[in-house]
């Protein structure tokens, strides 16, 4: 007899959510549990249903990302969580895994690849592609050194990435519900971590590393692309 596996989709837009439900649905072994538009939906949910796998978005309102990651696996241990982000660096990926899910892909993944990994990783297998296994496995080894933002704690990853987007920091603050000295400090010492100056520098390490997709508006809703600036294109 077919193993049903039991699925819910966290992801703050509808549309999105809609999407994933008719993919899903559209395979015989997969049943849509519940969905969860935020991080407390997503602890109701966890808390509530019974299910196998949590398909999560990393950026939602309220708690998201790797904190959300954590609590997930803390209240419900055995519980499969797949990760489906927009984000590409290897960096998201490698410290989801470490967070505690088994599986990340993007959002730009074809259908087949998203129910296959549902389905490995509900089975008790991973999901990740070969570049993050080897950045897990170069991270394991002593002495080997990846790039500055890689030495980060979570948090301060968290608000390097608000900064690269040209958040102020009394507006991290207020996203990540923590105060403005406490944002201020951890900007310190990921400035310090990576031995840089200033937000432009900030910013401009993200666009070589391709950490981000555009710069931040220079003005009236202009965006200036990755590809601009890393073909010499003034931003």
């Amino acid at each position: 007899m077919l193993r049903m596996i039991r699925i819910v989709i966290a992801d703050d837009h509808t549309i999105v959510r809609e999407g994933l439900k008719q993919l899903l649905q559209s395979s015989s072994d997969l049943q849509v549990a519940g969905e969860a538009r935020d991080g407390h939906e997503v602890l109701q949910r966890v808390r509530d249903l019974d299910f196998d796998v949590l398909l999560l978005d990393m950026s939602m309102p309220g708690k998201s990302g790797m904190d959300l990651i954590k609590q997930v696996k803390t209240e419900k241990p055995k519980l499969r969580v797949l990760i489906l982000s927009m984000h590409q660096e290897h960096q998201y990926a490698v410290r989801a895994i470490k967070a505690g899910a088994s599986g990340y892909l993007t959002k730009e993944s074809a259908p087949a690849q998203l129910v296959s990994a549902i389905q490995k990783v509900a089975s008790g297998g991973a999901f990740i592609t070969a570049e993050v296994a080897e950045q897990l496995a170069l991270g394991a080894m002593p002495h080997v050194e990846g790039p500055p933002h890689a030495s980060l704690s979570d948090r301060e990853y968290q608000v390097f990435q608000l900064l690269v987007l040209g958040k102020a920091v009394s507006e991290i603050a207020e996203k990540l519900n923590l105060s403005v000295k406490t944002v201020s400090t951890h900007k310190a010492r990921l400035m310090e971590k990576m031995g840089i100056a200033n937000q432009a520098e900030l910013i401009r390490y993200a666009i070589r590393h391709r950490l981000i997709d555009e710069l931040p508006p220079q003005s009236e809703g202009s965006h200036t692309s990755i590809e601009a600036v890393a073909d010499g294109a003034d931003p």
